[in-house]
């Protein structure tokens, strides 16, 4: 029996998030930061080492509430990752930044993402890359308006 375009394009997008959050998972766990989770890895990836950011900010690029982020906060202070601090002029606002060990977890992320996508350039180029970025860029919009229509 043929599968369905349907079936295909489901299979194809389960099997690529998948794949990705797999490898990116046991390639981190090949440092010396086995104590984080994939998870932890992509809080610490949206704290960025660009400074101090709001929790609604950080709660926004990762699609969480502020409340399941204040959890995964408090962990990451626990760990000696990241600190958060409160201004002064509004004691409401609370600014989270990296540790410098949180710093070397992001890099050495960085890292990982750098040799993914070196990896695929090399398999993608001239028509073929600039179609891989078109599809690419349509399927997030779609996904960027799907998330939007559930807030």
């Amino acid at each position: 029996m043929k599968n369905s375009a349907e079936e295909i394009l489901n299979r194809l997008l389960v099997q690529l998030f998948n794949d990705i959050l797999h490898i990116e998972e046991k390639a981190m766990k090949n440092t010396e930061f086995t104590d984080l989770s994939i998870t932890e890895i992509h809080t610490i990836e949206a704290i960025g080492t660009e400074g101090n950011r709001t929790m609604g900010e950080i709660a926004h690029d990762l699609r969480i509430t502020v409340g399941t982020l204040t959890t995964a906060i408090n962990r990451l202070i626990k760990k000696g990752y990241v600190e958060r601090k409160r201004i002064e002029e509004d004691r409401r606002v609370v600014l989270v930044s990296l540790t410098e060990s949180g710093k070397a977890v992001f890099l050495t992320h960085s890292v990982f993402h750098k040799e993914m996508i070196d990896e695929i350039l090399e398999n993608f180029q001239g028509e073929d890359l600039e179609v891989l970025n078109k599809i690419l860029e349509k399927a997030i919009r779609f996904f960027e308006r799907k998330y939007q229509s559930f807030q």
